[in-house]
């Protein structure tokens, strides 16, 4: 059965969910949620602050207790409520994927893929649970080693409004197949799928406080969170800035467990002997894809210069030809940015490249006159010392630089504080492995890109950040290691 958008979706539930319960916030305050794409509010939710966080760590402090049904649960029990929590949502696909492109302003389409994304995360860590084991150590001397992988404990969980379900997945699916107990924060802009999903926690049949979801604002709840002497963890995806803040929570409270993904300014090299139509379409999406709202977005193009000017006017071209609007028209191609702030930002990037003379090819303007819609742009002769070339814009901005060698794109990817992703488009498998090589990144896609699946470890270097999310890596984020040594008698007694 086909799947249908519906923009009139029924928002079922806007409060916080602590304990297997539904709460109003302690303060009695909510907050609107909006639609991108019309400005319109969609309803308002009650928001969580360091009250709320507090309740919500103590439920999941007590659930982790030694001897509680959590903690005495077999892991393959475990996995087997994992397995039901990923089915419950691949039943409840086209709702929550409609939810979604409503607060979120992705295709509809695009939606369904993230849902999608998110129940195969699930059910790989699902199948994780019950495999996760230490090992015997044949240490010196008179005695007998051996390792026990354990849960950290309280892992606080941070969302942001990019890939809302999916990125909820990839967090809570590692840290519930460890055998942590979870708080969640959503993102202010996208907490409408993470409260829908509590009601599915209910229904999949988790011990109370394993997992709880606190929607509200980042300084208040998402700082408690961070600063809280019962959190043992804090797994965040974001903006450098912010995590960086984290950073600080968690060296200031109880030097608590960090891992990150944060910002990227991610360089895709194209060779001259790459196929030209291919390498142009490989660009587009690597940039446009989710209205550009994606961290380790191909937001560097660097085209070798004796297919420069070919590329640019194939790369204008397509975008050109990219539909934006209503996310709920299935030949929509590209729907609203997420919000005023984020729209505001990228128009003012735009206009930083128009003045400080990249040459602008299409675009570069507002799309409509409702909403928070962008052109597609596309800026030619970009050098890497503009505003456009260093920052994040984390939008629909395409920007194309020329490079003569191999080793001159090896060094101008590498100029950059951040480190996330990486590509590089050529027949010459000797320069795919030079590149892969040399470029600081934690991700290199070649003659691809957004090349990913839950098998495979993702995370950055540098200012793009710490730990890896996805695959077995990802559940040692959630483990400790604890080594036993026993000593072994040398004669009966």
């Amino acid at each position: 059965m086909a799947l249908k958008p519906n923009s009139k979706v029924e928002v079922k539930y806007t409060k916080l969910f602590i304990n297997n319960d539904w709460y109003n916030s302690a303060s009695g305050k909510t907050f609107p949620v909006i639609n991108p794409t019309t400005g319109d509010k969609i309803c308002e939710v009650q928001e969580g602050d360091k009250a709320d966080v507090d309740k919500a760590v103590a439920a999941a402090r007590e659930a982790f207790k030694n001897g509680s049904v959590w903690r005495t649960m077999d892991a393959s029990e475990r996995g087997r409520i994992l397995n039901k929590f990923a089915s419950l949502i691949e039943r409840d696909v086209e709702y929550l994927a409609n939810l979604n492109t409503l607060e979120n302003g992705k295709p509809f389409k695009d939606s369904v893929g993230d849902v999608m994304f998110a129940v195969n995360t699930l059910k790989y860590y699902a199948g994780c649970a019950d495999k996760i084991h230490g090992k015997t150590i044949p240490a010196d001397g008179n005695s007998f080693s051996y390792t026990r992988v354990e849960p950290v404990g309280v892992c606080g969980l941070i969302i942001p409004w990019n890939f809302p379900l999916l990125l909820i997945s990839n967090k809570v699916g590692p840290a519930i197949a460890a055998g942590n107990t979870i708080v969640l924060k959503p993102a202010e802009q996208t907490p409408l799928t993470a409260i829908y999903v509590a009601s599915l926690v209910l229904e999949a049949g988790f011990p109370p406080g394993v997992i709880n979801i606190i929607p509200g604002y980042g300084p208040t709840a998402g700082g408690a969170l961070t600063a809280h002497l019962d959190v043992d963890k804090v797994s965040f995806t974001g903006s450098t800035e912010v995590g960086k803040l984290i950073q600080q929570a968690a060296g200031k409270s109880n030097t608590k467990r960090v891992t990150l993904e944060m910002g990227g300014k991610s360089p895709l090299v194209v060779c001259s002997d790459a196929d030209l139509d291919e390498a142009v379409q490989i660009a587009h999406d690597a940039l446009f894809f989710n209205q550009g709202e994606c961290c380790c977005a191909g937001s560097r193009t660097f085209v070798q210069e004796e297919i420069y000017d070919a590329f640019v006017a194939k790369s204008k071209e397509l975008a050109v030809k990219r539909i934006v609007g209503d996310p709920f028209d299935e030949k929509t191609m590209q729907g609203p940015q997420i919000d005023d702030e984020q729209f505001d930002k990228i128009l003012s990037l735009i206009e930083s490249g128009k003045k400080e003379g990249a040459k602008l090819q299409c675009g570069g303007a507002r799309h409509g006159s409702k909403g928070y819609f962008v052109q597609p742009t596309v800026f030619s002769d970009v050098k890497d010392n503009m505003r456009i070339a260093k920052e994040e814009i984390f939008g629909p901005v395409q920007q194309i630089f020329k490079f003569k060698t191999l080793e001159e794109a090896i060094e101008r990817s590498n100029a950059t504080e951040y480190g996330l992703a990486a590509g590089i488009l050529t027949k010459d498998i000797n320069k795919a492995i030079l590149y892969s090589q040399q470029v600081r990144a934690g991700t290199i896609w070649v003659n691809c890109f957004f090349a990913g699946s839950v098998q495979v470890p993702f995370g950055g270097y540098k200012m793009s950040g710490q730990g890896r999310e996805f695959g077995t890596d990802a559940l040692k984020e959630y483990c400790e290691i604890k080594t036993v040594t026993i000593k072994i008698p040398q004669k009966n007694s």
